[in-house]
């Protein structure tokens, strides 16, 4: 029943974002120009993984979580970007009586930097933030739109050159999640019963290795990614997923822009190919794209 299994749909969320530059890659805003973005995002799926065992469920049939963002980056410096993301988040089963959920999810924003250039070889860090928006539902999965937690993520980011524009690049992150306060006096935690309403959410690191093409106007590229938790428990048999859920997922997909000017486009696919608590989800997102200069 994931994502919901919503943590890995969150992950998707954040770590997919599109716009003329993402907080996972080399591309920058010159300083005083900003990008804005507005994204359609559908990630579906009919199998998911309760702990290792691969099933579907009749009770949830197709679920699907569709998002509507609005984002800017804007550059503070020629190396210094700064990035905020906003998401409206809509889930729904196609069977069964379980309601879906909608509704603002979590503001985020990241600062990039790039911090050494050696020839061909180029360093960048990220350092990002996010709170809730609302006072959504967080323990009705996989039916949240999120996972109410507020995170501080890290990212180090090696992008390599290579002739004809060609470039690869690899990325690794760590991110931090607070606590959750729910609407129950008591939860389970593997076999341990804890009498709070105070849930404590894994931790989670992301790792991504990109290889493509770009060239002023024109991105192209080709990716595989893995998320996991750091801990956490398995889905019980025949239950409900869990904030305290050990989420993994691996992942394959490609992205590509197109930015003559100031109006660009861009598209991005990914397929969960192997997971744990987690849905074999089909992601696909696509952006419209506007540079603009602030005085």
């Amino acid at each position: 029943m994931k994502h919901t299994l919503l943590c890995v749909f969150i992950s998707i969320l954040s770590m997919n974002t599109i716009m003329a530059q993402l907080p996972h890659d080399q591309v920058y805003m010159n300083k005083n120009i900003a990008c804005g973005a507005l994204m359609y995002g559908n990630s579906s799926w009919t199998n998911y993984w309760e702990n290792t065992l691969k099933r579907d469920n009749p009770n949830i049939g197709k679920l699907s979580t569709e998002s509507l963002g609005a984002m800017i980056a804007y550059g503070i410096t020629k190396k210094i970007n700064a990035l905020v993301m906003v998401p409206y988040v809509k889930t729904q089963a196609s069977k069964g009586n379980l309601m879906g959920q909608q509704g603002l999810q979590d503001v985020s924003l990241w600062l990039k930097a790039q911090v050494f250039d050696y020839k061909q070889l180029h360093g960048h860090a990220t350092l990002g933030v996010s709170t809730p928006m609302s006072n959504y539902v967080t323990e009705f999965m996989p039916m949240s739109i999120g996972i109410g937690a507020k995170t501080f993520s890290a990212r180090a980011i090696l992008h390599y050159n290579l002739p004809s524009n060609l470039f690869i690049s690899a990325t690794g992150s760590y991110i931090l999640r607070s606590n959750v306060n729910v609407d129950r006096d008591s939860f389970l935690n593997g076999e341990r019963l804890y009498n709070t309403s105070t849930v404590a959410v894994p931790n989670a690191f992301n790792a991504m290795f990109r290889m493509g093409y770009l060239r002023k106007e024109n991105q192209v590229e080709v990716f595989a990614e893995h998320f996991s938790c750091v801990g956490g428990d398995n889905i019980r048999r025949n239950s409900m997923p869990f904030l305290t859920n050990d989420m993994t997922m691996t992942a394959v997909g490609a992205y590509a822009k197109y930015q003559p000017k100031s109006l660009g486009i861009s598209a991005k696919v990914s397929y969960v190919l192997d997971g744990q608590n987690a849905g074999q989800s089909t992601n696909v997102t696509v952006g419209l794209l506007y540079l603009f200069k602030v005085k």
